[in-house]
């Protein structure tokens, strides 16, 4: 069944009593939507809404990321650029080739849907992860690091999901390293040129513009303009969009809005992002309690356990790089980005992207909704208490952040 305004409705309003519900016990807002989507199903004449790719990629995840992308200050993320494209870039290879070898030794998958599984898993999820941080209200460099590491790890995970699908169809491998190398630097700059082009674009076009909802229509056009852009051209949308929320949202002014104006776009886009999480959130727990799971609970529990290992075993050694440096990365940090790092709408959109004969993709599909679900209900409802065991102070932004040299 589509997406359709009856059904819309439907979810809105389940999604509002939810949210209100799990503030009420305290949960976050992600866990009690996806629950209440499971729930919904139970109920008679509920409706079966397919969660696909392109309803993820072509409605969602655009406003998500451009949102998350707005509020993000440069300045402050700068200084901690090296570490946050390190873990975006070197974390992200070594988390899929971890994850890969884990399910090809441990559960003895094929090497092909292994890396497959691992290079879609891989990331965090910037939806998922950008939602619960809110709902905690947890401010500072914890956050940014946080935010930014799964905004850009995304880019990084859509590159290693299309080089690993390549492998299927000989044809279009890379002719080496200097090939691939060229292929990456094409997409990741084609991609940057993308962002840069329609933000300069809307810069143009509000400048002209006096009135307040233009403006407003206009920052819309550069969330879908930048990632429609992009994708046409076969490049990174998400990078695109990323680096489009990033300009705009750090135009000091932004060209034709005065601060009341600037500070209305972004509760406007507070608002819009929270109302397509909801959606997305409730659709999620929809789809999972239709999932018809093809492996054990062992088998299940082992790839949960191989992800959360993983991502350990990437965020705690490139963060010892750091030790000691004007970058250095507190352990209590260290530890919230790995349990933290929670997957989302993005691993599901890929798993359900893969084309219908590719191998063993209906386990791939059932693991990744399996891991998907155990990320935000298990690690979304452990987040708080894991911070205040930590000393983060969950809810009043507090925490110790060491001052950069």
């Amino acid at each position: 069944m589509s997406l359709t305004i009856t059904n819309l409705e439907l979810l809105l309003v389940v999604a509002a009593v939810a949210s209100i519900l799990g503030r009420r016990i305290r949960i976050p807002d992600s866990v009690s939507l996806v629950l209440a989507g499971g729930l919904l199903t139970l109920l008679p004449y509920a409706p079966r809404i397919h969660l696909t790719k392109d309803l993820i990629f072509g409605v969602f995840l655009p406003p998500l990321v451009f949102e998350g992308a707005l509020s993000i200050p440069w300045k402050k993320m700068e200084r901690d650029l090296l570490p946050v494209l390190l873990l975006a870039s070197v974390g992200v290879v070594l988390s899929m080739g971890m994850t890969a070898a884990g399910m090809h030794w441990i559960l003895h998958w094929q090497w092909l849907p292994a890396m497959t599984f691992g290079a879609l898993i891989a990331t965090t999820d910037p939806v998922a992860v950008i939602a619960l941080f809110k709902n905690l209200r947890i401010q500072g460099r914890l956050r940014l690091l946080v935010e930014s590491e799964s905004l850009f790890n995304d880019v990084a995970g859509v590159v290693l999901f299309g080089l690993v699908l390549s492998m299927s169809e000989p044809g279009s491998r890379p002719d080496g390293f200097v090939d691939l190398s060229w292929q990456i630097l094409v997409l990741g700059g084609g991609s940057l040129l993308c962002g840069f082009f329609v933000s300069w674009i809307i810069h143009l076009l509000v400048r002209r513009s006096e009135d307040r909802m233009v403006s407003n229509l206009l920052t819309f056009v550069a969330a879908f303009g930048s990632f429609t852009l992009a994708d046409s051209f076969h490049l990174s949308g998400i990078l695109a969009c990323v680096v489009t929320g990033i300009t705009i949202g750090n135009s000091r002014p932004f060209p034709g809005f005065s601060r009341e104006g600037r500070d209305a776009m972004l509760a406007l886009w507070e608002t819009i992002a929270f109302l397509i999480n909801s959606v997305i959130f409730v659709l999620i727990g929809i789809r999972i309690s239709h999932e018809k799971f093809l492996s054990d609970g062992v088998s299940l529990l082992v790839a949960i356990i191989v992800v959360l290992l993983s991502r350990a075993g990437t965020v705690y050694p490139i963060s010892s790089l750091f030790r000691g440096g004007r970058w250095s990365i507190p352990s209590s940090f260290q530890h919230i980005l790995v349990w933290g790092g929670i997957r989302g709408p993005l691993a599901l959109a890929l798993s359900l992207g893969l084309p219908e004969d590719f191998p063993a993709k209906n386990e791939i599909v059932s693991m990744t909704f399996a891991v998907v679900a155990f990320s935000i209900v298990v690690q979304g409802l452990t987040v708080g208490p894991v911070l205040k065991r930590l000393g983060l102070n969950p809810g009043t932004g507090d925490s110790p952040l060491p001052p950069l040299k």
